[in-house]
């Protein structure tokens, strides 16, 4: 009935960085533009390097007459238009040409990836991987391609292309890139490889630039990999320096519902719920779970249930009148006549004749015979395991 797992797939589902391809005209700048931001740069004494130690020898990015250079704006102009299918056009006449330098490849290549995210990622993925063959954009820009590469591998679940093309950008950028490393973590993470993803989370989480979705990332490897005080105490300490995020405080009570502390789980989710904060079926199941796990929850349970349905929030299926059913009958003080009143309702919605068999079952007990009968006989007729205890009640005379 509870759902006490991790929302691990939502947090991996997060790349750590977001596709942040650059979407703006700088994409297809003339050369001239480029020379006069380097100049500037030189008189601030900025390099504008994010790799200074990269291996790659940086290729010169000039285009290769001033047509290719009108072509390329052309090109520009089509992708800030967002006409996806001139730009392709375009992209794929500059690729084609002989004429054109490694430079103007790569660069068409890029406009042409860039626009296709969301759109096409296959083929986003596809331009984008020439772009980095062809070879011919700076270390800034061949490099953040390389990223985003590895984030649509993860995102189409190739993941040991994913790790591979990360590792690679490591290893020839020599970059300690945080952002860099969360997604080499996110991918360890989604290729269940626990230990190293948290090797290479954790150092992260315990900078002073750490960021909330890294944190995330760290305690779904600590719960995916058993280590759930690990990722209780880490959802603890999120929760607590962002009281106010919703997400934040869902999470801890999740990890909570993992370690089975139920009474920690409840009171996250009250307090959510004393703040008009559960919106959701799921949240209001997971508290409802919460509270029938406690030995004196049964309660609180019954009226998270009844709030739930009045809220249209839960729905009345067949778990829900089941549990209400559970709830009255196990508590303190046991209130029979409400919990055959919410079996009544469940078993009907039931899959098979188990809580038909439940229902008469209690009814016989309360000497409602005639109506633990025809419980009886639903029972038999949609399916139980041991049908030999609907025909015992189908027997008893009164």
């Amino acid at each position: 009935m509870s759902d006490k797992t991790l929302p691990t797939r939502l947090l991996t589902a997060m790349m750590a960085t977001g596709l942040m391809l650059a979407t703006t005209a700088a994409l297809a700048q003339d050369t001239s533009r480029a020379e006069e931001r380097r100049a500037e740069r030189a008189k601030k004494g900025e390099s504008g390097e994010r790799y200074p130690e990269a291996t790659r020898e940086e290729p010169e990015t000039k285009t290769s007459s001033r047509a290719s250079s009108t072509r390329l704006g052309k090109l520009s102009d089509a992708y800030e238009a967002q006409d996806v299918a001139q730009t392709q056009a375009l992209a794929d006449e500059v690729i084609a040409d002989e004429k054109s330098n490694a430079y103007e490849k790569s660069l068409a290549a890029r406009i042409a990836g860039a626009l296709m995210i969301g759109n096409d990622d296959t083929k986003a993925l596809d331009y984008l991987q020439r772009a980095m063959e062809f070879d011919g954009l700076s270390n800034n820009e061949h490099y953040e391609v390389m990223s985003i590469v590895a984030q649509l591998h993860a995102q189409e679940d190739r993941n040991d292309e994913a790790l591979a093309t990360i590792e690679r950008l490591q290893t020839e950028t020599r970059s300690q890139d945080p952002q860099i490393a969360a997604l080499k973590g996110n991918i360890l993470l989604r290729m269940e490889r626990y230990p190293e993803a948290i090797a290479t989370l954790k150092p992260l989480v315990e900078s002073p630039e750490a960021k909330p979705e890294w944190q995330q990332l760290l305690m779904a490897a600590y719960a995916e990999s058993g280590q759930g005080a690990e990722a209780a105490k880490l959802a603890e300490q999120i929760a607590s320096n962002t009281p106010d995020d919703k997400r934040s405080q869902l999470n801890l009570a999740a990890t909570y519902l993992q370690t089975e502390q139920y009474d920690k789980a409840a009171a996250v989710y009250e307090a959510l719920r004393a703040k008009g904060e559960l919106t959701e079926e799921r949240e209001y199941r997971n508290l409802m779970a919460s509270y029938l796990s406690l030995d004196d929850g049964q309660q609180k349970a019954i009226e998270v249930i009844n709030e739930g349905l009045q809220k249209n929030i839960l729905k009345p299926d067949y778990q829900t009148y089941v549990a209400l059913a559970q709830a009255h009958y196990f508590g303190e003080p046991q209130q029979i006549d409400q919990a055959i009143a919410a079996y009544e309702k469940a078993a009907p919605l039931a899959p098979n004749g188990e809580t038909y068999l439940n229902l008469a079952k209690l009814q016989a007990n309360e000497g409602r015979l005639a109506q633990a009968k025809q419980a009886a006989q639903a029972a038999l007729d949609k399916g139980v395991k041991s049908p030999e205890e609907a025909r015992g009640i189908l027997a008893r005379s009164e």
